[in-house]
């Protein structure tokens, strides 16, 4: 009984070490170090700086080798964005499932990872004839609509660093679980008004994306399919996801900007679920 309360106290400091690392004097000024972390919390130096060795160990904080001064690690960044994606996932299940129901076609829930867009969970249409699930696949971000809408709260600067990386990235990046699809995947979009060319055009699309709420795309990724896409925000008002829904183009015919509607509709519910305060 007495270790577990020795056990407990040590966690306790070690969380109170975290929480000074976490306030804005030391994001601001890029870390703190020992003696001024000791300072805030109340304890012998020599105290904190074992916690911090400790703590730089699990890589839960990190010490710049210039300066010495310490920083949340970027495990801690890690394990935070699997719970938030954790959180996302649980929430968009079910906005998942009735998106689905209503427009009667595949939906997704897609996020960006490593510049791309990775769909997380895919929600098949209930008829027969219907585009397949994606979980697991990475897509290029300029060749979907749920990448545009990913990024399109970006600014120029960010963009252009971005496009400069990934513009010219091939559609599948992986492939995933994804089931075999009676649609090819284009090796190139075919060219269409506002096609998009280069970064100058991707940004006139974002422009449009934040102007209507959504993005759409027409045989941009696969032969016969068209999709729409909407961003979800956080309590932070920062885009963390996009849903999306995909259908064969012969079922949709010219009723892609009301699909885009009904999937900017369904955003925005699942964003008020994450605490998004517009």
């Amino acid at each position: 009984m007495q270790g577990s309360r020795r056990n407990s106290a040590g966690l306790a400091r070690d969380i109170e070490v975290l929480e000074v690392l976490g306030r804005p004097e030391a994001v601001q000024a890029g870390g703190l170090g020992v003696v001024r972390i000791a300072t805030l919390v109340g304890r012998d130096k020599t105290v904190v700086s074992r916690t911090l060795a400790t703590l730089g160990e699990s890589g839960l904080v990190d010490r710049d080798p210039e300066t010495q001064a310490y920083r949340l690690g970027s495990r801690l960044y890690a394990l935070a964005a699997r719970t938030a994606e954790g959180a996302l996932a649980w929430n968009a299940r079910g906005h998942l499932k009735h998106l689905a129901q209503v427009t009667r076609e595949t939906a997704h829930l897609c996020v960006l990872r490593g510049g791309n867009v990775l769909t997380l969970m895919s929600e098949l249409s209930p008829n027969r004839f219907h585009t397949t699930g994606w979980e697991g696949v990475t897509t290029a971000a300029w060749r979907t609509p749920s990448g545009r809408a990913l990024i399109s709260d970006w600014d120029t600067e960010s963009l252009a660093v971005w496009y400069a990386e990934h513009g010219h990235d091939e559609a599948v990046l992986e492939a995933g679980e994804r089931a075999d699809s009676v649609f090819a995947v284009l090796e190139r979009p075919s060219p269409r008004p506002n096609s998009i060319t280069d970064v100058e055009s991707l940004a006139a699309e974002l422009g449009r994306v934040r102007e209507r709420g959504y993005a759409t795309s027409d045989e941009e990724l696969e032969r016969g399919v068209v999709a729409a896409s909407a961003p979800v925000y956080d309590y932070t008002s920062r885009i963390v996801a996009a849903l999306n829904v995909s259908a064969p183009k012969e079922r949709i015919g010219a009723q892609l900007d009301k699909l885009g509607r009904i999937v900017a509709g369904a955003a925005r519910e699942l964003s008020a679920a994450l605490g998004y305060p517009a």
